[in-house]
Order: C-alpha cells, then structure tokens, then sequence
C-alpha cells in the first residue's frame, strides 16, 4: 500500500509543470543604459520609477548626490553629465532600494515617503512601520 501511495506521487510530481517564477510579486529593477561620449543615459528611468512607486525628481536629485554629477530628465530618460559604469549605477539603485524604498519591518515596497521639516519619513502601507530617512 505504502509503495503504491509513493509511486503515485512520485507520478504527480512529474506532472506538474516547472515553476516559472521565484513567487516574488516585486523584481528590483536593473537599469538599461547607453553611454554617449562622456555622458551616462539611463533609457528605462521611467520604468524603474514606476516600479518603485517614486518621482523621478526624487530619484535623479539621490542619484546626482550619490554619484556626485549634475544631469537632467527629459522623455523617461536620465542624462549623467559623465561616464558611470553600468555596475555602479545598479549599487546605487539597490541602495536606494534599501534606504528609501523597502520597509526595514516587513520588507515590502508598498511605502511612500512623508515630507516633513525636519525630519522625512517612510511609511510602510502594509504593516505601519515608518522610520526616519534621509531623503
């Protein structure tokens, strides 16, 4: 009976179509990049904004401060007056990512930032948690 049972299992399993995704309802965004003369274009900056719930203002004024560059949006595009490499650029988003977009309690993006002197804080919309950040 036991043997029976097992095989029949075993026979399910096989059946079962491949997983197709990690279960992850949230994919940190990677940015797509081009480098034009001594100036850095981030071609998917609208997306990557869109995904993480933020102004693209406030994404290029972090971005300009971490990378210590000046640029400009236009047209879903991010323009760096020099040449970043592709590798930094994703530190710096992860690490926006970290400080600015996931909660430190539950560890969802569904936060939004609350502006208010002195202090800026994120508060997460799924488990209440709000900390203080620098933004």
């Amino acid at each position: 009976m036991v043997l029976e049972y097992n095989q029949m299992l075993d026979n399910l399993f096989v059946k079962l179509p491949p997983k197709k995704s990690t279960g992850e309802r949230f994919e940190p965004p990677v940015a797509d990049i081009l480098m034009q003369g001594n100036k850095t274009v981030i071609r998917n900056f609208d997306v990557i904004c869109q995904k993480l719930r933020r102004k693209p203002e406030e994404m290029s004024k972090f971005l300009f401060k971490e990378l210590a560059t000046r640029g400009n949006v236009a047209s879903g595009r991010l323009t760096l007056d020099t040449k970043v490499p592709l590798r930094v650029l994703n530190e710096k988003l992860t690490y926006y990512l970290d400080q600015c977009v996931l909660c430190r309690e539950c560890g969802k993006p569904d936060t939004h930032i609350v502006y208010a002197a002195p202090v800026n804080t994120l508060v997460c919309e799924a488990c209440g948690a709000s900390r203080p950040i620098r933004a």
